[in-house]
């Protein structure tokens, strides 16, 4: 029986880390598609969120029938609840990565973000996708390195997030109302998807250390 239950505990944290490539995979094409106006990859990532909603769900139901069947304790208690949390922060930043495609799907054939301060979303995109590539290997690894690394990351998010919104409220910005709210959005999916990649790398170091270190509160 104890097999059979570790066994469950294996596949849980497998699927864990195929919801988290799949998230990898989302940002990066849907940052692709954001750059280049790209609706055809826009449509790819749109229609590639109902594999990471599948295997959430797929998860969360295995973890719930751990839960009543095998009445866990400790540590392994703690490994299901938390992915149980992980996993919808996962999927958030699969659903995320889906608004930044539709913004680059809806905008067609014009760019989303107005020349004058794409260096910043350019940089935005460039942290998110190394968040996400780092919190993979943080589920494989289990390296708390990487949870580090990621905060970093995400820190700088937080001060691009924040010259965003310097950059609209200045009174040279003179670009039109729907432009002003696609990157109001834009910036505001950016700096989610960052914080959902804490919220689960500050669970996998609560898993490996017992210790916790509560994220920002999301939404």
């Amino acid at each position: 029986m104890r097999k059979v239950f570790q066994a469950e505990l294996h596949h849980i944290g497998e699927e864990l880390i195929e919801i988290s490539q799949l998230v990898s995979e989302a940002i990066q094409r849907a940052d692709s598609a954001f750059r280049g106006a790209d609706t055809e990859l826009a449509q790819e990532v749109i229609a590639a969120d109902t594999r990471i909603d599948f295997l959430q769900n797929a998860l969360d139901e295995r973890a719930i029938d751990v839960l009543a069947l095998q009445g866990p304790v400790a540590s392994d208690l703690r490994m299901i609840v938390g992915a149980l949390r992980m996993s919808a922060s996962l999927e958030r930043m699969g659903d995320l990565a889906r608004h930044i495609a539709q913004l680059a799907r809806l905008r067609f054939p014009a760019n989303v973000i107005p020349e004058r301060i794409r260096p910043t979303f350019d940089e935005l995109a460039d942290l998110d996708i190394q968040i996400a590539t780092k919190v993979t290997e943080l589920l494989e690894t289990r390296n708390l390195e990487l949870s580090s690394e990621i905060s970093a990351a995400n820190s700088r998010v937080n001060e691009l997030h924040a010259s965003v919104f310097r950059a609209i409220a200045a009174e040279d910005w003179n670009e039109t109302a729907p432009t002003t709210v696609d990157v109001t959005l834009a910036s505001r999916y950016f700096e989610r998807f960052a914080d959902h990649g804490v919220s689960v790398s500050s669970k996998v170091t609560y898993l490996v250390t017992g210790e916790w270190h509560p994220s920002a509160p999301l939404n």
